[in-house]
């Protein structure tokens, strides 16, 4: 779906959530979201990074977005209930929601990794999404077409050595997927992940300093595919695990 050509009203009065929108590929997706129509709620840690994006959007002409600033490694049920609850009462409904957030410390072999910092991986790759797919599927069962996103990774899929807890967060993201997907299998959402590959972002180059600037895709490669899952011509693909294909 690279070539996917995404019309331009695609993802009209739609309300999208997105994760780690901040910067990476979740900055490239809500950007893209609200181009093609969508109010995207933006939510990371970073203030900052956030009203950058928001100025973005409402530069671009596109319709308004939303902040909610959450830092995902130290929030609590009550706080994802309070945010759905926010949701409701602006939007009333829920369209999509983008899980791309994730923390990768470093790479490590297991029996040197630190068991605090696994736990904050676990707690933002897998645990927030969780907690939040929880809290707004209400919101999503209101909506006429709706779709779940998870933003995954190769290491997800094959474990490798030394990617410690981001792989094994992946590959719960990965069971998270597969698991809502059945049990959504009646409704109205559809659920997918993604496996973006290599690709420009502030988690590959901190774990990959010495790469050189321009070798890898920049994440505006990646949005025909997101927009396409995100939207209504993916109706039908669900409980899948893609990728994209360079």
């Amino acid at each position: 779906m690279q070539d996917y050509h995404p019309p331009a009203d695609l993802l009209k009065d739609r309300v999208i959530l997105v994760t780690g929108a901040g910067d990476g590929i979740g900055r490239a997706a809500s950007l893209a979201f609200a181009r093609h129509g969508a109010s995207v709620v933006l939510l990371g840690k970073t203030l900052a990074k956030l009203e950058k994006v928001y100025d973005e959007i409402e530069a671009a002409g596109c319709p308004m977005p939303a902040i909610y600033p959450l830092h995902l490694e130290g929030a609590s049920p009550h706080e994802y209930d309070e945010l759905a609850l926010k949701l409701e009462e602006t939007f009333g409904r829920l369209d999509g929601v983008l899980h791309n957030a994730a923390a990768l410390p470093y790479l490590s072999r297991i029996k040197d990794y630190d068991a605090e910092d696994w736990m904050k991986v676990m707690q933002v790759n897998l645990n927030g999404p969780f907690m939040l797919t929880q809290a707004v599927l209400p919101l999503l069962l209101q909506s006429g077409d709706a779709s779940i996103l998870f933003t995954s990774d190769s290491v997800g899929r094959r474990g490798r050595a030394f990617w410690g807890a981001y792989a094994a967060s992946k590959f719960g993201l990965e069971g998270l997927m597969q698991v809502l997907a059945e049990e959504l299998e009646n409704s109205n959402i559809r659920v997918n992940s993604i496996d973006p590959g290599p690709t420009a972002t502030a988690l590959r180059r901190r774990v990959f300093p010495g790469e050189e600037p321009g070798s890898v895709k920049p994440p505006e490669d990646l949005m025909p595919l997101y927009l396409w899952l995100m939207g209504p011509d993916s109706r039908g693909t669900h409980g899948q695990a893609l990728a994209y294909e360079e």
